[in-house]
């Protein structure tokens, strides 16, 4: 432990790998099955099943009380959204937060990653929309690729920092801004789903932790169309945008190693996502 973050040795990163390619099996899954007429309550059976067979166990289910293996969030809900009987519509957005574990040392090693897709192909949803999944994407691989900066004395408001020039970067391209949910953010991830340090998606000021080798952090940025401000239901679960305007969200797990970064949950270990960064990542 460093200032109550859990550092992990390279072995318990790979169980850590191990979790998140259950994870990234999800979303393989996920992505050939969400197709227009198909609920999100069959959408999450798609979920456990894939977490059985691996012989993994799922996170989110019953994570304080919450009742399914995937939150799965449609157009203007913007995180923690419930399955049910919602038939899926050719042209809605939708966020798949998904997560598992392994166990391994007698402790459990978390995965977690989202993934945010147009129902039926890109050609069906809105420019926006399209836009909308593109910036945030943009926004998270901008938000790894900080973690693997040189710079004496980095912190992980790195991120953040990262994020918000996406953002301003866009909204000079497409002439509107992307607003930055700020009540929900990134975190750490090891021993349990949920761990410090908090990985805040927008800039911040002071002390901040440094990113040190052992460091494993979720970068999760979830960005509106319109206005930030968001209402959680009374299922205590679901949030939405206050304006009903449509939300992304995109997240990796990564390891901060002696010698660089390594996405986790990305099955070729963030190489794609980090090539225009100029950021080989390390393969475990």
């Amino acid at each position: 432990m460093r200032h109550g973050i859990e550092l992990k040795s390279i072995d318990q990163v790979r169980h850590m790998r191990r979790a998140d390619l259950v994870v990234a099996d999800i979303h393989k899954a996920l992505r050939e099955a969400a197709k227009p007429g198909v609920t999100t309550d069959e959408l999450d059976t798609v979920s456990a099943l894939v977490i059985e067979r691996a012989g993994a166990k799922s996170n989110f289910l019953g994570y304080y009380g919450y009742p399914a293996t995937v939150c799965i969030s449609v157009n203007d809900t913007v995180v923690h959204g419930i399955p049910n009987d919602y038939a899926l519509q050719e042209g809605d957005i939708v966020s798949f937060d998904c997560g598992a574990y392994v166990e391994a040392e007698g402790k459990q090693w978390h995965g977690d990653s989202c993934f945010t897709m147009i129902v039926g192909g890109e050609d069906k949803g809105t420019a926006d929309d399209i836009v909308l999944s593109k910036v945030t994407e943009e926004a998270m691989w901008a938000g790894v690729a900080s973690l693997a900066s040189k710079k004496r004395g980095l912190t992980i408001a790195c991120v953040g920092d990262a994020v918000e020039q996406v953002v301003a970067d866009a909204t000079l391209e497409y002439g509107w801004e992307p607003g930055i949910v700020e009540e929900f953010i990134g975190h750490g991830i090891g021993t349990q789903m949920h761990q410090s340090p908090d990985v805040l998606n927008y800039s911040v000021r002071g002390r901040q932790p440094k990113v040190v080798p052992g460091m494993v952090v979720c970068v999760e940025p979830i960005l509106t169309r319109g206005s930030a401000a968001v209402k959680t239901l009374e299922d205590e679960w679901t949030v939405k945008t206050l304006d009903h305007s449509h939300a992304a969200h995109w997240e990796h797990s990564v390891a901060i190693l002696e010698d660089g970064i390594s996405v986790l949950s990305a099955p070729d270990f963030g190489k794609a996502g980090l090539a225009k960064y100029g950021i080989e990542p390390i393969a475990l």
